[in-house]
């Protein structure tokens, strides 16, 4: 497993670095001149040149790169353009919240979308089924930041039930987790009843309930656990993506996470915070895939690290 998981790792470092280049090219080919937004508006020639030297914009772009990657070496990920805070600070203060919320979000979606999924197989084509893959169908296709304003005018400025926006108690994660977990819940609901259909229908469920093993022994010990194998892909997959993809839940929400931080960055041209971020998202998305490849050896002894 040792060598699987140095092997992996290595592999990832080809994947990181394109992802560097493509998002250090795009934001450097987007409009807008970032010393101008750093020295103001109306100032003078003299003070946006100087604003430009300052943070290596004068360079060629080659240069640029070749600076951001050795200080990536390094532990370094330079200064924002913006505050003049050291990028790591920015990302060891937001990206915290973000894990917060994708954790949320995540088990949020487990404890729904297994349940259901499993309810499905086990009536399948009865109006229960029918009912959890028109639910299921309509979380995949309701637009997040709708649902959320639609979360807010309900539960908080009608009923009262739980804070508009901000991140403090547990009161404000309840509606930001469940927002940003319909999309997952509804997505692991369908592949739950998809894999469970089909381990119901063999031969090793049907020896366990010809041996006259009670229904819950046979559909929680024996369907569930070998159903569980491309769950867990899935599963994987939309953690690594609610990770990447809470910018909206935390606009809607104000939730001080690295999506908001990413946001603002992009807009102010804020381009080592840009690189830090990608790059954070990216490492994260590498380690869930990593840990969902590993946990697949406990779930399904026949798979083997070789």
């Amino acid at each position: 497993m040792l060598q699987y998981t140095l092997r992996r790792i290595l592999i990832s470092i080809p994947t990181l670095i394109g992802v560097l280049i493509i998002v250090f090219s795009m934001v450097r080919l987007a409009p807008g001149d970032p010393a101008v937004l750093l020295a103001g508006e109306f100032a003078s020639p003299e003070v946006i040149e100087r604003a430009r030297e300052r943070f290596g914009l004068d360079r060629s772009l080659p240069e640029q790169f070749g600076r951001f990657i050795g200080g990536l070496v390094q532990g370094d990920l330079g200064r924002s353009t913006r505050t003049n805070r050291l990028v790591t600070t920015d990302l060891r203060t937001f990206f915290p919240n973000t894990l917060e919320l994708a954790l949320a979000a995540i088990v949020v979606a487990l404890l729904v979308g297994i349940p259901a999924g499993v309810i499905s197989a086990l009536r399948p084509n009865s109006p229960l089924d029918f009912g959890v893959t028109f639910i299921a169908l309509l979380g995949v296709s309701m637009p997040v930041f709708w649902f959320g304003l639609l979360a807010i005018l309900i539960f908080s400025v009608q009923l009262g039930w739980f804070p508009v926006a901000g991140r403090g108690t547990w009161s404000h994660l309840v509606l930001p987790a469940i927002t940003l977990g319909l999309s997952s819940t509804a997505i692991i609901a369908r592949m739950t009843r998809s894999s469970m259909l089909e381990v119901l229908n063999q031969d090793f469920v049907r020896t366990a309930r010809a041996k006259g093993l009670p229904d819950r022994s046979v559909v929680l010990k024996h369907a569930l656990r070998n159903a569980m194998v491309p769950v867990i892909t899935v599963v994987g997959l939309q953690f690594g993506a609610l990770l990447a993809g809470a910018v909206i839940t935390e606009t809607v929400f104000t939730w001080p996470g690295i999506g908001r931080l990413l946001v603002d960055s992009i807009r102010a041209r804020d381009y080592p915070v840009v690189q830090g971020s990608v790059l954070l998202i990216a490492v994260s998305f590498v380690l869930v895939n990593l840990v969902v490849d590993l946990i697949y050896g406990f779930i399904d002894p026949r798979i083997r690290y070789d």
